[in-house]
């Protein structure tokens, strides 16, 4: 990119708790569930939806004229893992659609509240006016207005990899999130429009609703993995990767079956009609009992199903490990999904306290994240709200100015938003499983095709060992360094 001049208006920096918070927040916000089981079944038109399952393999003979037969119509069918959904007004389907051959269960979908973030507060910047930004020489992220703000890009040593050459080009990665933002400036053309699809009937894979609108949280996490290197607000850990923007969430809600299909189009190469991804992230979670009899064993073992042929087709899965800060070793009653999906790799959050005011410590564990020797298998930075001070901070914008908030406000991470060139501050594992997306896209962009193995192999020798020495509960293999990746 040459030297040139930008003239960037930012009416307010917001400051939002993505995924994980229940009530407003200001500076120190508290994290609780990450996204409690909504009850009810998903709703739609034509009825009621279920998701039907084989004991394995596909299902026999015509399925479409089978399930019709029991009282529904057929919505998908996923034969690759065993798995159709249908939906169906007559009460009695399920007894019948379970006498069809092959089947082997037959549940009401659920809707789950995946992604949960509640009111946003905004700090207005002192230098919120539109400004003219001088011409600055280019250097490969240095000239983005909100680059100093950027603690996570700079402490996963990001900008090593770009002064290497490396930024994730030819990288796919599909974001299985709500609403994606394609038209905010530091996402423009970066997401592949022709491949990306919506699951929720009704609307686009641009389009969503209530908190998901103002803030936009698949947008943010986007932004994270590989928001451009244009000289204005942020940039992600490989800008040059293509985002495949995927909606199966409605302002953060979702059914089983829509992100079971989402999973599914995301995996299959673009020759079979899917998305031809190399790489899933799933800034997305939700607890639930093992021994639920409510169906959503099935529904978790659907959804491992689609998990575990993604990652038989080649394609790494990376979910957000869940902000309810719970030991997962010791907590044997309670799973967290997709985190807990066979084949995925589960990342939990880091964050500073005081970055601001000189704090360092980006491999702290933040205080929200879910942990656990077998859980975690990397850490990236995710942000956190624990710092104590109600006092305003000032990081030097770029080339001028200054981007002026609460002090607390700068240990989340910053990304875009809501709006063309909206940016918002915010913290869970939603931030950082993007995070450690993105550097599985640089480890693709700067050597090619892999499998799932390989790739987080090399994921795990690009990982500095903190905490324990070796796998620990907080960390896994380690904090996740974009720039020995690539090395």
């Amino acid at each position: 990119m040459n030297s040139r001049i930008h003239v960037l208006a930012l009416s307010a920096v917001a400051i939002a708790l993505a995924a994980c918070a229940d009530e407003s927040v200001t500076t120190a916000p508290r994290f609780k569930s990450m996204g409690p089981r909504m009850s009810g079944v998903a709703g739609g038109g034509g009825g009621s939806p279920y998701v039907l399952m084989t004991a394995g393999g596909g299902f026999k003979g015509d399925i479409g004229a089978q399930v019709a037969a029991a009282g529904g119509q057929l919505q998908s069918n996923l034969p690759g893992i065993g798995v159709a959904t249908a939906v169906s007004d007559d009460p009695n389907f399920a007894a019948r659609a379970s006498q069809i051959s092959g089947v082997s269960s037959v549940d009401a979908d659920q809707v789950v509240q995946w992604v949960k973030p509640e009111a946003v507060s905004e700090a207005f910047d002192a230098d919120a006016a539109e400004q003219p930004i001088a011409a600055v020489d280019h250097v490969f992220g240095g000239d983005e207005t909100f680059f100093n703000a950027q603690w996570n890009v700079q402490s996963m040593h990001a900008p090593a990899a770009w002064a290497a050459g490396f930024i994730g080009t030819g990288a796919r990665v599909a974001v299985i999130d709500g609403g994606i933002n394609a038209n905010h400036i530091d996402l423009v053309g970066r997401i592949d429009v022709a491949h990306s699809a919506s699951f929720v009937p009704g609307f686009t894979f641009d389009q969503d609703v209530g908190t998901a609108a103002t803030f936009r949280h698949a947008t943010h996490v986007a932004g994270i993995i590989a928001a451009n290197d244009n000289g204005i607000g942020t940039i992600g850990i490989a800008p040059g990767a293509t985002i495949i923007a995927i909606k199966a969430l409605h302002n953060g809600s979702g059914s089983f079956g829509q992100i079971i299909n989402a999973i599914e189009y995301a995996s299959a190469p673009i020759s079979e009609g899917g998305a031809g991804a190399n790489i899933i992230n799933m800034s997305l979670g939700a607890t639930f009992a093992r021994e639920a009899n409510d169906g959503s064993a099935h529904l978790m073992a659907a959804l491992s199903r689609a998990t575990s042929h993604a990652r038989q087709r080649g394609v790494l899965v990376i979910a957000a490990a869940g902000n309810e800060g719970v030991d997962m070793d010791h907590t044997a009653h309670v799973v967290s999904i997709p985190a807990q999906s066979v084949g995925v790799v589960s990342i939990a959050a880091t964050a500073p306290v005081g970055f601001a005011l000189g704090a360092t410590n980006f491999t702290r564990s933040a205080s929200y994240t879910n942990f656990g020797q077998s859980f975690v298998s990397f850490a990236a930075p995710g942000g956190d709200g624990v710092l104590a001070s109600t006092a305003n901070c000032a990081i030097p914008r770029i080339p001028t100015g200054f981007l002026v908030a609460p002090c607390a406000t700068f240990d989340f991470v910053l990304s875009p938003g809501a709006g063309t060139n909206g940016y918002f501050f915010a913290a869970g594992t939603s931030m950082a499983s993007p995070a450690a997306a993105g550097v599985a896209a640089l480890i693709w962009g700067k050597d090619g095709p892999m499998n799932p193995a390989q790739l987080e192999a090399r994921l795990r020798k690009a990982a500095t060992d903190v905490g324990q020495p070796g796998n620990d509960a907080q960390s896994g293999a380690g904090f996740l360094d974009a720039g020995a990746a690539v090395q």
